[in-house]
Parts: structure tokens; sequence; C-alpha cells
């Protein structure tokens, strides 16, 4: 198992969904209010929002809860001033990781991450520190269901993205950052909602955990996820299939 987006994989095989989800909707909502806020209210002329939507109905948030959030955001009097910061830093054994937040208070976020990488061995660093190890794109995932490798990838192709792979349980489509918004519209015309679709940070190599470290870079990738100002978390590592074995037992 590799770092970044499959991270989510291994947090669904140990039973840790239903427990995120309530934090998974405050997040959902703190986007949809800053999306709203940065630019067009009607999703048809915002494709952030469009974006953030979309993923609302995949966790099936309410239309009530939308709506809100939308009001909230154009009324303007909200007091919340939501900045976007990335950090950058360490874990055991040299992997590079990657963490994305959304805060209205930048000294308590910065002051969180950092006492996270310390508790779990890693040591955050400065900005750009560790970036360069990663590709920034936009990723779009489809359940197998959609359709076939071959459908999909005509349907990816003439939407302008750059890689479709198709592997045992998703479609995996990527794309340059700054097309991200129109392959994840175009696609959807065609292939309907994804079940995911972000800007992602893609490792160019991996580092190689044995299970002891595997067991400190997931605990940090998941206490960090479980930040309420943390937007997403990225990493470098690889896991083997038979140390996952043994950590899902």
């Amino acid at each position: 198992m590799a770092g970044h987006s499959k991270f989510k994989n291994i947090m669904h095989r140990k039973g840790a969904q239903d427990a995120k989800r309530a934090k998974r909707f405050t997040k959902i909502i703190k986007e949809i209010t800053v999306a709203a806020r940065a630019g067009n209210p009607d999703p048809s002329m915002n494709p952030r929002l469009r974006t953030a939507l979309a993923e609302a109905r995949v966790e099936n948030v309410s239309k009530d809860t939308i709506e809100r959030a939308i009001k909230k955001a154009t009324e303007g009097n909200t007091g919340e001033n939501f900045e976007e910061i990335r950090y950058e830093g360490y874990g055991v054994k040299g992997v590079a990781v990657i963490v994305e937040a959304l805060t209205d208070n930048r000294n308590r976020t910065a002051s969180d991450v950092r006492s996270t990488f310390s508790k779990y061995g890693g040591s955050l660093g400065e900005t750009n520190s560790v970036s360069f190890m990663f590709n920034r794109v936009g990723q779009i995932i489809y359940p197998l269901s959609v359709g076939s490798a071959d459908k999909v990838f005509e349907a990816a192709i003439e939407a302008g993205a750059e890689n479709v792979e198709s592997g045992d349980d998703a479609h995996e489509i990527t794309c340059a950052v700054e097309d991200f918004y129109t392959v994840r519209d175009a696609l959807e015309k065609t292939l309907g909602s994804p079940q995911e679709a972000a800007l992602v940070w893609i490792p160019q190599t991996t580092v190689a955990l044995d299970e002891e470290a595997a067991v400190s870079v997931l605990k940090l990738m998941d206490v960090l996820e479980d930040n309420d100002d943390v937007r997403s978390v990225s990493a470098n590592f690889d896991i083997a299939p038979e140390v996952l074995v043994k950590l899902a037992g």
C-alpha cells in the first residue's frame, strides 16, 4: 500500500470511517463555505463550489445543511476568516508528509500539527522542504461499476486527462492542475458523479516501511487527518501486503 489517497482504504479496513463521518461533514461544510465566499455562490459559475457540492452529495450531506453553508458564506458576517495553509515535514524513516489545512486560527493549527509530528517521531519542516518529491495533479476516482477500463480511458482522454489507471477496486484518472475542473465536469457528463475528485500530491518515489515504522506513520497520518483544520494529508510511504495483513490482524 502506498501513501496519498490510498491511505483512506486502510482506514476503511480498520473500520474507522464511521467514527470519522461527523468530522468529514464538518470539513465538507467548511470547504463549501470558503468556496462560496471566494467566488460566485452559483455553483454553475464556481468550479470549486461545484466540486465541493459533488463531494457533499457523495457523503449524503443534506440539502438544508448545504444551503445554510452557502447562505452563511454570502451573508459575509460570520466573523470567520479561513486561511489555506500547507505544512511539510517528515515522519519516521524519512517519510515525507504534506498537510493541507483550512483554518481560522493559524497559530492553533501550526501548534497542533507540529506537536503531532513530534509525538509520532517526526518533525515539521519549512515550506517546500518536501513538496519537490511529489507531483501536484488533479485526481478523479470512479468505481469499477461505471464501466470497462476501455470505456473510462476513452472518456478520460476525450475530457483532457493525462493518465488513467484501472485497478482491482477503482478507475483512477489524473490530469494537470489547471485542467482539473474542466476534466471533472466533462467526466461527470459522460460517467456521472465521481467517487472522489480533488487536487492531490502523488509521490515520485516511496519509502518502504517495516511493521514498526508502518504503525508509527499510519498513526501520524490518522491523527493529522482527525484534526478539524486539516483538509488532506499526503505521504510517500509504501507498506508491503504482508505487513498490512499483520496490522489488520
